[in-house]
């Protein structure tokens, strides 16, 4: 899943360079499937239950591997702004994205009610960890040669995503062979009972979930430019994208260990203070950017894996967990999509790192006071 998205950010001087567009531009990239993920979150959980959820997550995963594909095909330009392919790819990406983003929870409150910490940071790791490697695989795939020319960035985008259609096949099995989810489809008519959008917990996840998003994908999408800025190749700053997922695997297996006794109140409030400190060391101590990031990637794995957690613990069933990572997602992404943005255009506005820098210590800051209200002990739809 993650690595269809996390190999844009090393690839932007590339992708300058072959469209002509500027790199603030093409930077909005990573928010185009931000915006999807807003905009279609909450029909993933009506979709699922008309249809079922496997059968939703076998049409995301054919989705997914078409939207890759259509991403590395030849654009259509006009005037040197890229159009049609390269932004179409991606939109269908982030599509089908949405429904995988917003089901897998509800699939892990189903199947794996009772390990719910356990099963979710996993699950987080591994979103990391292939999300990562995506990162760091995708310069030095770009410049492998075949008779003097090199592979480009749009084979570099498809060989990192290679294991789509292996995976598209596997859970096609699984969904023949499982019962989970036949049997499930809301009747027509039926009574939908109360809504999640009405209830204030489901905002407090939704919301906690959005900044923590947010940072992320701010440093997804820059932290490759900024150490380029600060003279390191470009190989080594894709290396800097993916240390900065890949400390984010270890954080989130460490999570359910910190979600027992007295302390997991306080764990959601806790987690942003690394990245806090990181950010300070990417402005008093830019070089050093390898090692800050790799700081607040341990925030941002942990970060994620506590709001996926959120969204089953906060539900009494899989049915309300599916609604609300609906629409905790919808309103995280639709928040999540502007801070990557805002980076790009302080960055150009002021010319330097430590205005952008300084936004996103305001976005950790809010993280805090959210993660003081959904720590506590409370359900969605509870009366």
């Amino acid at each position: 899943m993650r690595a269809t998205i996390t190999g844009i950010g090393p690839l932007l001087e590339q992708l300058t360079a072959d469209t002509g567009a500027p790199l603030a531009t093409l930077s909005a990239l990573t928010s185009v499937p931000l915006v999807a993920w807003a905009l279609c979150s909450p029909l993933a959980h009506t979709a699922a239950q008309r249809w079922g959820i496997n059968r939703v997550l076998t049409v995301s995963l054919v989705l997914l591997t078409a939207g890759t594909v259509i991403r590395s095909l030849p654009f259509v330009s006009a005037e040197g702004w890229p159009v049609a392919t390269l932004w179409i790819g991606t939109a269908v990406i982030g599509v089908a994205l949405a429904a995988a983003n917003v089901l897998l929870p509800a699939v892990v409150k189903q199947s794996f009610g009772t390990r719910v910490p356990l099963v979710t940071a996993i699950y987080t790791a591994l979103l990391a960890g292939c999300g990562a490697l995506g990162s760091g695989l995708v310069v030095p795939i770009s410049h492998v040669e075949t008779g003097g020319s090199p592979w480009g960035w749009r084979i570099a985008l498809i060989a990192v995503c290679a294991t789509l259609p292996v995976a598209a096949v596997l859970w096609m099995i699984h969904h023949r062979r499982s019962g989970h989810g036949r049997g499930e489809r809301r009747a027509a008519g039926a009574s939908r009972g109360p809504s999640v959008w009405g209830d204030s917990v489901a905002w407090q996840v939704g919301a906690y979930f959005g900044v923590q998003a947010s940072l992320f994908y701010v440093l997804l999408t820059w932290i490759a430019p900024m150490a380029i800025s600060y003279g390191r190749g470009e190989a080594q700053a894709g290396v800097d994208t993916m240390m900065f997922q890949l400390t984010g695997v270890i954080s989130s297996l460490a999570l359910p260990a910190a979600l027992r006794g007295r302390l997991e109140r306080w764990v959601p409030a806790l987690l942003p203070a690394l990245a806090l400190v990181a950010v300070a060391g990417m402005i008093l101590a830019p070089g050093g950017i390898l090692w800050w990031g790799m700081l607040a990637g341990l925030t941002s794995g942990s970060s994620l894996a506590m709001s996926l957690t959120l969204m089953a613990s906060r539900a009494r069933d899989h049915h309300t967990a599916s609604a609300l990572s609906g629409m905790g997602q919808s309103v995280g992404y639709a928040f999540a999509a502007f801070p990557p943005i805002v980076f790009g255009l302080l960055h150009t506005a002021v010319g330097g790192w430590v205005a952008p820098l300084a936004f996103s210590g305001l976005l950790l800051v809010a993280q805090v006071l959210l993660g003081l209200l959904v720590g506590r002990d409370r359900y969605v739809l509870d009366r």
